[in-house]
């Protein structure tokens, strides 16, 4: 780093400090993080849990999401600054130093770690650090140069947050809150090649084998609409084994069916490809968000 870039960087105002260092935690991962250990909450205590107990639980979980993407941020600032859609975030760009950012990211993780683990339990605080790691290391370190599958296999990082959420409620495991963790784990895939699709180039570009980069667009659109249809049998589970009831089932099959028009129109409609995977990428926001606001509504009215 230049003189005159660390001179710049010391001379920026504290808000924009600021700013650079929230970008480096990626908080539009982090909100939706936050969504689905919300939504595990409410599940698993058929309600609203006491509110002290809310906030301590997503306190720590906004930092264990914030230190994981933080920690990515890091260990990807070289393949970042190759390309062009995050070569302007904080670290490729130069705006924080890279040691600060390593600060930065641990004390968020250490943080995380005392908030859950003293504030709430220590079967959330053992799930979120396993989320951690999962992400920052099996997934970022191991997984995401070796092979084509690394979204598939690395995809259970970011379907532990319902588990932190409902360990928090209850301090405790059950099928329904693994049923939870297999539908975002099955989501992972369809919802990030659908993104893969429109950024291929970069991935090439910076030899990240991501898998339409690695095997072809052809092979990404086979292996969306074959996750998708997994992803919509697994939706239709916490209902066939009595864990949620009718107005969750009718809205699964309703958003599931879409899902794969979506995707069986991306595999036939090659002309199409890149517009109907942007209609897919963000499709699939809207369809687990909504998934899981059915799951708490039912949960609810199941008790009453």
């Amino acid at each position: 780093m230049s003189q005159i870039s660390q001179a710049a960087r010391k001379e920026k105002p504290w808000s924009e400090t600021a700013s650079d260092y929230l970008l480096l935690t990626k908080p539009w991962i982090v909100a939706l993080l936050l969504t689905t250990t919300l939504c595990g909450m409410l599940i698993a205590a058929r309600g609203l849990p006491p509110l002290s107990l809310l906030f301590l639980t997503l306190l720590g979980g906004a930092c264990a999401a914030g230190g994981a993407n933080a920690l990515n941020s890091f260990i990807d600032r070289d393949t970042d600054k190759i390309m062009g859609r995050t070569a302007r975030r904080p670290l490729p760009s130069g705006k924080i130093a890279p040691r600060n950012a390593l600060l930065f990211a641990l004390t968020l993780c250490v943080l995380s770690m005392v908030i859950l683990g003293f504030g709430v339990n220590w079967l959330a605080a053992m799930l979120s650090a396993v989320g951690i790691v999962y992400y920052a290391f099996v997934y970022t370190v191991l997984l995401k140069r070796l092979t084509p599958q690394n979204i598939v296999i690395g995809g259970g990082a970011g379907a532990l947050p319902p588990l932190v959420g409902w360990a928090a409620a209850t301090n405790d495991l059950n099928l329904l809150a693994w049923y939870l963790f297999a539908i975002i784990f099955l989501w992972t895939p369809p919802h990030t090649w659908a993104l893969m699709l429109l950024v291929e180039k970069d991935y090439r570009k910076a030899a990240i084998p991501m898998l339409p980069a690695a095997w072809g667009q052809a092979e990404a659109r086979r292996h969306i609409i074959l996750y998708s249809i997994l992803l919509v049998i697994v939706t239709l589970m916490p209902f066939l084994f009595r864990g949620l009831g009718w107005i969750y089932l009718v809205g699964a099959i309703l958003l599931g069916a879409y899902f794969l028009t979506l995707a069986a129109r991306l595999w036939f409609t090659r002309d199409a490809s890149k517009f109907l995977a942007r209609k897919l990428y963000h499709y699939s926001n809207a369809y687990l968000a909504t998934l899981f606001i059915l799951m708490v509504v039912d949960s609810i009215l199941l008790r009453t």
